[in-house]
């Protein structure tokens, strides 16, 4: 599974153990208000779980990014340049987006 289908389906769960809870809280039912926060929480973890593993994605782009650019630039390959810099902006991009929280 993606980390961008694991993320939606987070965001879902944490949606659905909102409504629960509220719902149990609402007509008194400790037990269904309960589990509402635990689909919440375990929603919110699968979200973060998804972060990090594109927050890793993005190290190795940012890493092998800097390295075309720096062996482009020694080799005087502007193309190499351009691509390795590109890349490495990509990999700086991908961790900014998905910052814990």
């Amino acid at each position: 599974m993606s980390n961008a289908s694991n993320r939606s389906e987070g965001i879902a769960e944490e949606l659905g153990g909102k409504i629960k809870k509220t719902i149990g809280a609402a007509i008194g039912n400790e037990q269904m208000e309960a589990e509402g926060k635990a689909k919440e929480l375990k929603g919110e973890a699968r979200q973060e779980a998804a972060k990090t593993a594109e927050r890793g994605k993005g190290v190795v782009e940012e890493v092998v990014g800097a390295v075309k650019n720096r062996v482009g630039a020694a080799l005087g390959n502007e193309q190499m340049q351009a691509e390795g810099k590109a890349k490495e902006l990509k990999g700086e991009a991908r961790q900014a987006t998905n910052k814990p929280g």
